[in-house]
């Protein structure tokens, strides 16, 4: 498998301007220590402020990147600077990563011995990895027994001792690195990776078994809380997904009225001693599967108010959603398609019915039902997955009529689809659609492709939409076509509205403007340079004489070369005591 193209586009549209800045300047210093891929996973170290490197991971499939990830602490807008350095190394220097065996690939080449050698030479080396093995090999090693019998569950009930003792550590641990004022916190990351285990029992139908580890873990981690609470830790995002992951054990498991009634104390102590919400999961004990209003949903008894008697709680689609993942993994679909018809989840009955082939369903369905691109662009793919190619392109052309959040990807999606079914009008509404969402040079060239011989009649109708468009960092979007058209004037009124950060869009519109326009590349690189030598700073130096090379390549392309050397000149007078400057305005390439 291939690494899906990346364009350098895309990773600005997933960075903000100053993480696209810092990235770059990373990846031109090299920072990008190591980059190592394993099958769909690829792995960086990072050099940063911290003495230890950053650590990247980034994740893809056949298509498309699909997640991207970063030990650092950054969390505000779009991928982080050391996320942006790597996935630049993927774009321009694909060479230099580094292909190794994926974990399966290695373990293959080991027999039994070798690989329990391997376990415990690990374990020597990190003496802490034989806690997440005892947790590991106590539950794989406990299977859930053939009768369901509440008895036999009773009798192979699951050790839950390595399950307290870990989230203890993982506490304890975070005490520590939150004193030594670590900008990344471990806690919630490990404590997840605990409720995982549980979720990962859920899906094999090992409800009760979930159940026991997340008492354990909710316990525990209630129980030793305070050890972390006077630092500030956060534990919203663990009680959220301790939430949902309870809710979907309960609707697995096989509950006496007596265990029902202990999960509810429990879940009502925990909530108010952790001052949370688990009323999803109190919720889901209380319904079950035998609530009545829920069992003729099942049996196709549909009401306007789904399955709820009074006030629909803000948790109805949360619990809905996992009600129908339990009843795929059950292959109830029919009971899916009733459940989710209910309670208005468009998207999950849309999909299922193309699943099951049901096409002619699905689309009568969709004309009455189907109200935002999300839900047309779900069912058009599973359309595609079906074979139903025209179907699913009418779908797609549906939903990009609709509201919505992902006009730029459906508009791309509906473009490839209708151009593999040889109509080349729906591909080029398709992909202006995708141009109007989200501009660039690459979707300007495509059209231009697509267009043919109505290029001309098209390009002012994209130029305008250009000029109208306000989204997210546009700037460097709109130079980038302006100038790939030679429409200087418009990429001059782009950056007499920026500052310096934008350096690198600036200087790309002077060298182009040069020849053009050389007063306003005067004008503005002496205005810049001036306010940076004015201000005395050695450090940026630098930065001023390469705005001053733009005026004096600007100055000779107008034939005033004197002009330039008594301005240089006088500036050598007013920062005669700046030796570092000085030295600078005295190169041959500043004569």
């Amino acid at each position: 498998m291939s690494i899906p193209k990346i364009s350098e586009f895309t990773i600005r549209r997933y960075a903000n301007a100053k993480s696209y800045q810092r990235g770059e300047a990373y990846f031109e210093s090299g920072a990008v220590d190591t980059i190592t891929r394993r099958g769909n996973l690829l792995h960086a170290e990072v050099d940063g402020s911290e003495a230890r490197p950053y650590r990247v991971s980034l994740s893809f499939d056949g298509h498309s990147l699909t997640s991207a990830n970063c030990t650092c602490a950054y969390n505000f807008d779009g991928w982080c600077k050391h996320i942006v350095a790597t996935l630049l190394v993927c774009v321009r220097q694909p060479e230099i990563i580094e292909h190794r065996p994926t974990l399966e690939q290695l373990l293959d080449r080991l027999d039994h011995v070798q690989t329990q050698r391997l376990v415990q030479e690990l374990v020597a080396e990190h003496p802490q990895l034989i806690e997440t093995i005892d947790r590991h090999v106590t539950w794989m090693t406990n299977p859930l027994p053939q009768t369901k019998k509440l008895k036999a569950l009773r009798q192979n009930a699951i050790d839950t001792t390595a399950f307290r003792r870990q989230v203890r550590q993982i506490i304890h641990d975070g005490v520590r690195y939150l004193e030594d004022g670590c900008e990344e916190d471990p806690i919630a990351e490990e404590l997840l990776g605990l409720v995982q285990s549980a979720v990962d029992l859920i899906e094999r139908g090992e409800g009760n078994k979930a159940i026991a580890i997340l008492e354990a873990i909710t316990s525990t981690c209630i129980e030793n809380w305070y050890e972390v609470a006077e630092y500030g830790a956060d534990y919203d995002e663990i009680a959220w997904e301790l939430n949902n992951a309870w809710c979907e054990a309960i609707l697995t498991a096989d509950l006496t009225p007596e265990e029902k009634v202990d999960i509810q104390v429990n879940l009502e102590v925990w909530q108010d001693e952790w001052d949370v919400d688990f009323g999803l999961s109190l919720e889901a004990l209380r319904q079950g599967w035998d609530y009545p209003q829920l069992t003729e949903v099942l049996q196709g008894k549909i009401s306007e108010r789904g399955v709820w008697e009074t006030t629909i709680p803000d948790y109805a689609d949360d619990l809905a959603l996992i009600r129908l993942k339990i009843l795929e993994r059950q292959e109830r679909y029919q009971e899916y398609l009733y459940l989710a018809e209910a309670e208005g989840q468009t998207r999950q009955y849309l999909t299922m019915l193309g699943r099951l082939g049901r096409v002619e369903e699905a689309l009568e369905a969709a004309q009455t039902e189907m109200n935002s691109m999300e839900e047309a662009f779900a069912l058009g793919k599973t359309l595609q997955e079906q074979g139903a190619l025209q179907q699913a392109l009418h779908i797609a052309q549906i939903g990009l009529q609709l509201k919505g959040n992902c006009q730029y990807d459906l508009g791309l999606w509906t473009s490839d689809l209708a151009q593999k079914l040889g109509d080349q009008t729906t591909a080029l509404q398709a992909k202006k659609l995708a141009f109007q969402a989200h501009p660039s040079l690459e979707e300007y060239q495509d059209i231009q492709d697509l267009a043919g011989e109505e290029w001309l009649r098209i390009k002012p109708d994209l130029l305008k939409i250009l000029r109208l468009y306000s989204g997210w960092e546009t700037a460097p979007i709109k130079v980038d076509i302006f100038l790939h058209e030679g429409l200087i004037d418009d990429a001059i009124a782009i950056a007499n509205d920026l500052n310096v950060y934008y350096a690198d869009i600036i200087h790309r519109v002077m060298n182009a403007a040069i020849p053009h326009r050389p007063e306003w590349v005067i004008t503005h690189a002496c205005r810049l340079a001036e306010a940076i030598m004015n201000a005395g700073k050695a450090e940026y130096y630098d930065a001023a004489v390469e705005w001053l090379k733009k005026a004096r390549a600007a100055y000779i392309a107008s034939n005033k070369q004197a002009n330039w050397s008594n301005y240089r000149a006088k500036l050598m007078e007013i920062h005669a005591r700046k030796r570092k400057l000085m030295g600078m305005l005295q190169g041959r390439d500043m004569e």
